[in-house]
């Protein structure tokens, strides 16, 4: 079946109002030669042939369906209850848009009012949006946000080298046309920057500083000291928080932060192969004119009734452009909706015992590491992710890993160069102890340090 958008009237009524008489006049300024190469494609698949060839090349991939992960970093393998992906087919949110006309959206308005009910909830804070691309771009946006909020006299700032590499480059991306310095993470050995000196880099002119929690090596640390210095300087500081931990561990809402931030996959998206995804962003109610994102808020009709709307628009990117903060105008809706309801359905008690068995896995893996005399990097707390040292080239090891069913760590030699065969490995709920017996048993066959 083929599909015409436009008849040969509407075309030559276009090309009669842009003033030109036929198609080829459209592109003359193209050489003849470029305007239609021969293509040397396949012939045409019924749509039978074509599922059928789509399904075989699918399953040449290796997915943690069919073997055991322990690759982290940023994206996490947990269980998705089947009730978040039945509300998501819905067709009222499936198909759903940006919900600019209340009295049509209320159903849409209302999820996303309770995804940010429960994302101030869980980080802590007084105000989330809803929502960001993922978590990088919430980073990002939080590095905008405090810029706008010192109305551009402070100009600098202190990123983390515990923040996640791809987050901090980002963040780089979106601040290199702008008057932002950048600093913080040009350090030699990353896994060794204390605290300490993350403040002493905060001057008069830091607008921002941003630290993750746990940070990318899985270290848990209290920043409430912190906190209270750069505040003491003038700064504001942001906390790039994995959600799950935040089900055991303290808030950093409860530290100080002015702003949290993070990547939303582990509350009840599946991996997909790296997205879609939500960026959460959680900040102060004194910071919400400077928040980019959809915000709703709850209201009353002229009968009294409950109802919900986009508020605070003004400050969007689409109502002024010249004076916005950002040029994010759209929300992860769909992603929010899974994660509200995932939160919903696990619940305080859920979110705490799934964080709790991540934190004990990661232990007993641990545990057996060093068993086996696989030294473990980290000397302070760890949540679900910790660094191993090895002798051989982690890309190498990973390879071996695959023939056993395994899908191995991350290899932080691609952004420490100082930590040549060190590997970032990850532990769930969904990794079982045989999994994990199996995994240290492979690993220890290999020469390690």
């Amino acid at each position: 079946m083929t599909y015409i958008p436009h008849s040969s009237a509407e075309r030559d009524e276009m090309l009669e109002t842009i003033g030109v008489k036929t198609l080829d006049d459209l592109f003359k300024d193209i050489p003849a030669e470029h305007r239609f190469p021969k293509l040397d494609l396949p012939s045409a698949l019924s749509e039978m042939e074509a599922g059928e060839l789509l399904a075989e090349l699918a399953s040449y991939n290796e997915t943690n369906k069919e073997m055991a992960s322990f690759l982290g970093a940023g994206m996490y393998n947990h269980y998705v209850p089947s009730v978040v992906d039945h509300i998501l087919r819905r067709g009222e949110f499936y198909t759903a848009y940006t919900p600019y006309q209340p009295e049509i959206s209320q159903g849409t308005l209302q999820a996303i009012f309770e995804y940010q009910s429960l994302m101030t909830s869980l980080t802590g804070m007084e105000l989330s949006n809803a929502s960001h691309y993922d978590g990088a771009t919430a980073t990002a946006e939080a590095v905008n946000m405090a810029y706008a909020i010192s109305r551009g006299k402070r100009t600098k700032v202190v990123l983390s080298p515990g923040v996640h590499p791809h987050y901090r480059e980002t963040v780089k991306t979106y601040v290199q046309m702008q008057d932002i310095q950048v600093t913080g993470d040009d350090v030699s050995n990353k896994m060794d920057m204390s605290l300490e000196s993350l403040v002493d880099q905060v001057d008069d002119s830091t607008a921002l500083v941003v630290v993750q929690y746990p940070d990318f090596f899985g270290n848990l640390l209290d920043y409430t000291d912190l906190i209270t210095k750069v505040h003491a300087k003038g700064a504001l500081v942001c906390v790039v928080a994995n959600p799950t931990a935040l089900g055991l561990f303290k808030t950093p809402g409860e530290m100080g932060a002015d702003i949290v931030v993070g990547e939303g996959q582990p509350l009840g998206l599946p991996l997909w192969f790296g997205g879609p995804s939500l960026g959460f962003f959680t900040t102060l109610k004194k910071h919400v004119h400077k928040m980019a994102g959809r915000l709703v808020g709850e209201t009353v009709d002229s009968r009294g009734e409950k109802g919900y709307v986009l508020t605070l628009t003004a400050r969007e990117q689409h109502i002024k452009r010249e004076r916005a903060t950002s040029n994010i105008c759209s929300n992860q809706g769909l992603m929010a909706l899974g994660s509200a309801v995932y939160l919903a359905l696990v619940g305080k008690n859920g979110l705490k015992q799934v964080a709790n068995l991540c934190y004990q896995k990661a232990h007993y893996a641990a545990a057996q590491f060093k068993k086996h005399g696989i030294r473990v990097v980290n000397d302070v707390p760890f949540f679900h992710e910790f660094v191993i040292e090895l002798d051989e080239d982690v890309s190498e090891i990973n390879e071996h890993l695959l023939h056993h069913g395994i899908i191995g760590g991350y290899d932080l030699s691609k952004d420490y160069p100082t930590l040549k065969n060190h590997m970032l490995v990850a532990f769930t709920e969904m990794n079982s102890k045989e999994q994990i017996d199996l995994f240290v048993e492979t690993l220890a066959e290999e020469p390690h340090a």
